[in-house]
């Protein structure tokens, strides 16, 4: 997927940490692409994140149990990412949320070589390279 809004998606969630922001650029990229349930996967793993970095474990943990459900059966190739990997990262994250040290833990999108090229270059063409 090349379109900007998802490669922004990328940065704010692996570079930034901006969950908040993810949801912005993905969620108009949803709706656009007619709620496509890989992208609401996507959105409700970026908020499920929001939440448990602000202080929301129940929050957290709905979003990330939706995103778990959305994500299942679909093929890493379609977006360019680790999605087995993702799955593995949120059951961690819910663990961890529930488990004696329920402190934040930010994990980063496994992203395949040809998007992160692709979302490198969208970075440097917005001036966002650290």
């Amino acid at each position: 997927m090349k379109d900007d809004r998802y490669l922004a998606y990328l940065s704010h969630f692996n570079r930034d940490r901006d969950y908040f922001q993810c949801h912005e650029v993905m969620e108009e990229l949803w709706l656009e692409e007619g709620r496509n349930p890989l992208l609401q996967g996507l959105l409700q793993a970026a908020v499920g994140l929001h939440h448990w970095d602000n202080g929301n474990p129940s929050g957290a943990s709905k979003l990330m149990r939706a995103a778990l459900d959305k994500l299942d059966g679909y093929a890493d190739a379609v977006v360019g990412l680790d999605l087995r990997q993702l799955q593995l990262d949120l059951k961690a994250s819910l663990n961890t949320l529930f488990g004696k040290d329920a402190s934040f833990q930010a994990f980063k999108l496994q992203i395949h070589d040809e998007t992160l090229q692709i979302a490198e270059k969208w970075e440097e063409s917005h001036g966002r390279v650290k």
